[in-house]
């Protein structure tokens, strides 16, 4: 099983690819000085598997390295995430924390 984790910029997602096809994909806004994650999906096929949260934290390691801004986790599944990772908190927008 080949992974990949690319971030899409044209189309404002990260994608997770197994074997060459979409497992998970990350969609977010660019939104000021923030940027929103705002859904997270798995196909049914590749769920319990992890590989959302393997994207998520590809995606946070991402804004982080990448740029200055916080993130708003506008979807349930990256609220949860960085409730497991309260040491990744302080890439939070302060406003949304």
């Amino acid at each position: 099983m080949t992974k990949e984790l690319v971030h899409e910029p044209e189309l404002r997602r990260y994608a997770l690819r197994v074997d060459g096809q979409i497992a998970s994909v990350l969609d977010y806004r660019e939104l000021g000085d923030t940027v929103a994650f705002v859904r997270t999906f798995t196909n049914p096929p590749y769920r319990g598997c992890g590989l959302a949260a393997e994207l998520v934290r590809f995606a946070v390691d991402d804004v982080e390295a990448g740029s200055t801004r916080r993130i708003v986790p506008s979807c349930w599944y990256v609220e949860q995430w960085f409730d497991r990772h309260p040491s990744r908190r302080g890439l939070l927008d302060p406003r949304t924390a």
